[in-house]
């Protein structure tokens, strides 16, 4: 299966499909009209109590770490200074392609969501944020067609795992490198010519713009999902819009994957899952006490017979390859995580780096600037957890999936744009 597809019930709108369309998922590029019919670009007459509601329904972002939507922008709300809205479009993970689909397919959504932003922080300039050539040139053709708003500008940045962490974000929206900056100040505090600076992923801003025109339903749209699912070969992927607490198992039987040998979550971030691994709810608490993370959403999912310890070294080589080398720790840590681990593969260590590597996996989570160490570490630590006897099989012989160098490009999990 291919494609873009919705398990929202019939009839409830969502990102992928439209209020006035019911549930056939979009196709093509929704025009301003289109989107006036459906509800959009309606005014905002008690922004404190749209507010109230984004609380109510517990609204997270969906950039990555799953923050309190509400809380970020009554941070930014209450900051001295005039207030920048930052609509983040730049999806770092080569495995998601939420983020590109929203903005070529549904830009005034995103701009929308970028208007309510505005209103209810009190900002009067905002900054479209991105990487894709067809997602810009979709961004500034609904600009150039939507009712009057705020200013905005759009920047465009190279793409990179680091280049959307929010202070990246700003630093290259200020004409510097994309690359994280040292906290404190974080951008709510001092952000975009040291205002105040909502730094908000695309699909959070299309969740409130749609919790806007349906405010009956925002409870399901706060709760649900967009995931990108895919699998090995990369020649496809599927977008999938999930109700809350979905289970692993029903996108895997959806797009072909119901008998995957195991699971690499949230992208890079959330961690490489075995037997079980159906059982995993969508949901960021959940997914926190099985120690993994939802992160963007995005799942790789592994055949029955492929390597997880392949998958583990490909991800540690690309993330130490992503480094933005501005911190020590994290181009040793990932160096150290990624070089062990490549040599156990490819059965050149004993028994020492196994425990090496457990001892790195727990220190090095929260010493880098960004979440890029912490990815690199959780990795490991989950393929300790879930494939111990795997790792163990490596040692002192390797294995035909692990006999090469590891690439470092990502090109096992890069996927197109549906």
């Amino acid at each position: 299966m291919t494609g873009v597809h919705s398990l929202l019930p019939a009839g409830q709108p969502g990102l992928l499909v439209s209020p006035v369309f019911g549930a056939e998922p979009y196709r093509g590029v929704e025009d301003l009209a289109r989107y006036l019919a459906a509800g959009g670009y309606a005014p905002l007459t008690a922004r404190d109590r749209f507010l109230d509601l984004i609380a109510a329904v517990g609204l997270r972002g969906r950039g990555g770490a799953g923050f309190p939507a509400a809380v970020k922008l009554r941070a930014v709300r209450d900051a001295p200074g005039r207030p920048v809205v930052v609509a983040n479009g730049e999806e770092g993970e080569p495995g998601s392609v939420k983020d590109r689909w929203l903005l070529r397919h549904r830009p005034h959504l995103i701009l929308d969501g970028l208007r309510l932003a505005a209103a209810m922080t009190g900002a009067e300039h905002g900054v479209v944020y991105l990487s894709d050539p067809r997602a810009e040139q979709a961004v500034r053709h609904a600009l150039a067609e939507r009712p009057a708003g705020p200013r905005v500008d759009v920047v465009r940045t190279d793409q990179a795992y680091v280049a959307g962490e929010e202070t990246a974000v700003v630093r290259r929206i200020e004409g510097g490198p994309a690359l994280p900056t040292a906290k404190p100040p974080r951008p709510f505090e001092a952000g975009v010519g040291g205002a105040p600076t909502l730094v908000a992923n695309v699909e959070t801003l299309a969740r409130i713009a749609v919790m806007h025109a349906c405010p009956d339903v925002a409870p399901a749209l706060a709760g649900a999902h967009l995931v990108t699912v895919s699998g090995p070969g990369g020649s496809s992927a599927v977008l999938i819009e999930v109700p809350a607490g979905t289970h692993l198992k029903v996108p895997a039987d959806l797009c072909g994957h119901g008998m995957a040998e195991a699971v690499l979550l949230g992208g890079m971030f959330g961690g490489l899952y075995g037997p079980g691994w159906t059982d995993l709810p969508l949901d960021h608490d959940a997914l926190k006490a099985a120690g993994g993370a939802l992160g963007c959403g995005a799942l790789y999912f592994l055949r029955p017979g492929d390597c997880p310890v392949a998958l583990a070294t490909e991800a540690t080589a690309y993330l130490k390859a992503q480094s933005a080398r501005q911190c020590g720790v994290c181009v040793s840590g990932t160096g150290a995580l990624a070089g062990t681990l490549a040599a156990l593969a490819r059965g050149e260590a004993g028994a020492g780096p196994t425990q090496q590597l457990r001892r790195w996996s727990r220190q090095l989570p929260g010493r880098g600037a960004c979440g890029l160490l912490d990815a690199a570490a959780r990795i490991v630590a989950t393929l300790l957890t879930h494939f111990p006897d795997r790792l163990e099989a490596h040692r002192g012989s390797g294995c035909p999936d692990c006999t090469d160098e590891a690439p470092d490009d990502g090109r096992r999990f890069a996927v197109p744009v549906p």
